[in-house]
């Protein structure tokens, strides 16, 4: 079983920039995936970036250069940076896992291949 626990959201102004994490308990095998995900109000949950566990990142083009992953095995902490807020950026940000093999790595943008979920955590970008 897997746990998951997200930090770091809160109010920031336009053009800042925030560190999520989520810390992940329980049994992590080398085939385990942990991604971020995002929901705004009224809109589908969407992809935001996930990282593999030997390294490999999956990113949608809709936040490349702004959007990072990286994670500290140590801590078993997954981190989002967010650089150059946006209000548009404004959503819950979920951490998911999946220990499922896909060999698309398209796969990964899909929630429903997750099966671990955190609770979230709020950013709101606003002036």
């Amino acid at each position: 079983q897997v746990r998951l626990v997200e930090s770091g959201g809160g109010l920031v102004q336009p053009g800042g920039s925030l560190r999520l994490s989520c810390v992940v308990s329980g049994t992590i095998f080398s085939r385990d995936v942990v991604g971020w995900f995002r929901q705004a109000p009224g809109k589908e949950r969407e992809f935001v970036h996930a990282l593999h566990w030997n390294g490999t990142t999956y990113t949608p083009d809709s936040v490349k250069g702004r959007f990072s992953i990286s994670r500290d095995n140590a801590k078993k902490t997954v981190y989002l940076q967010i650089n150059s807020l946006k209000p548009e950026d404004t959503a819950v940000y979920y951490c998911a896992a999946t220990s499922r093999v896909y060999y698309s790595s398209t796969s990964y943008y899909r929630k429903t291949n997750y099966n671990y979920w955190g609770r979230g955590t709020q950013v709101t970008v606003s002036s």
